[in-house]
């Protein structure tokens, strides 16, 4: 029997299997296709497609340093099982290695690693582990001095979570002090110039509003107001908040002791911003009788 395109792409569709492994199924079972797609399954290549519904919040970031260049990149998993995983974790490493080439994301997922797309070594490995997988964010930095941290690490340069510092002067020691602050203490942003115009006067509204609360005079509010937005500036800005190595200078200031200056970072979190529905076990059984 002949086989079409169209038996091709309609087996592609089903199993999330390769052009070259759907077209070798059908050929191997003389164009039926659930005997193709059985023939699929037992390859262990039918996998990715079933797989790729559910939600990959686990996982590993890895940190990757070049000279003055540096990437974050994180790459996701069902359970935190896999992210121990050797060959996860493999994998992980060689996707670092590749996004020091590219400058964003879906740039790294079409890059070459090792002959294939990265996205199709994903989709190869969702196969062979079983678990869904995604690269789900990059990040990269550069400056005089790039020093990489990462925090709970699972293998040298992954972990849970990654953090990249740039420096102007100084040396790497003092970087990965910062480093470690950073990790520890997660700034929104470098200074207030760096924040969102938007976040900010949020923030400062709501501010007025609580002090309306104490129904004390505008003209007292303003002046509170002032020393409000300050001590917020003081949590949520690397440069303004206290140096967990000593709480008794600010960031900055302990930069300029150490002839530092901070001028950038990266911080990527594992799962970060990924809501994970949890259903109670008595409804995932209700739900699997329903069928």
């Amino acid at each position: 029997m002949a086989i079409t395109a169209s038996m091709v792409k309609e087996l592609r569709e089903t199993t999330g299997a390769g052009m070259m492994d759907a077209k070798k199924a059908l050929t191997e079972t003389g164009g039926d296709m659930e005997a193709a797609q059985d023939w699929l399954r037992t390859k262990g290549l039918a996998k990715a497609a079933k797989k790729s519904g559910r939600t990959a919040a686990e996982g590993l970031v890895a940190v990757k340093v070049d000279g003055s260049h540096g990437v974050a990149v994180e790459v996701n998993s069902e359970t935190d099982f896999v992210g121990k995983n050797a060959e996860f974790q493999e994998m992980v490493a060689g996707i670092a290695d590749v996004a020091l080439t590219v400058s964003d994301v879906d740039a790294l997922k079409e890059a070459d690693m090792g002959g294939k797309p990265v996205a199709t070594v994903v989709t190869d490995k969702i196969a062979t582990i079983g678990e869904n997988m995604s690269v789900r964010r990059m990040s990269s930095i550069d400056g005089e001095t790039v020093v990489s941290y990462v925090h709970n690490a699972a293998a040298p340069g992954m972990g849970k979570i990654g953090v990249l510092v740039a420096l102007t002067g100084g040396d790497e020691a003092f970087g990965k002090q910062v480093a470690m602050h950073i990790a520890a203490v997660n700034p929104a942003a470098l200074s207030e110039d760096d924040l969102d115009p938007a976040v900010v006067e949020k923030e400062k509204q709501v501010q007025i509003e609580i002090a309306r609360e104490s129904g004390k005079p505008e003209q007292v509010i303003e002046k509170m107001i002032v020393g409000r937005m300050k001590k917020y500036m003081s949590e949520v800005t690397l440069l303004n908040q206290s140096f967990v190595v000593n709480p008794d200078l600010t960031v900055a200031e302990a930069a300029k002791d150490a002839g530092a200056t901070v001028t950038g970072f990266v911080r990527l979190e594992v799962g970060e911003g990924i809501e994970v529905v949890k259903e109670d076990f008595a409804a995932e059984v209700a739900k699997a009788a329903r069928g």
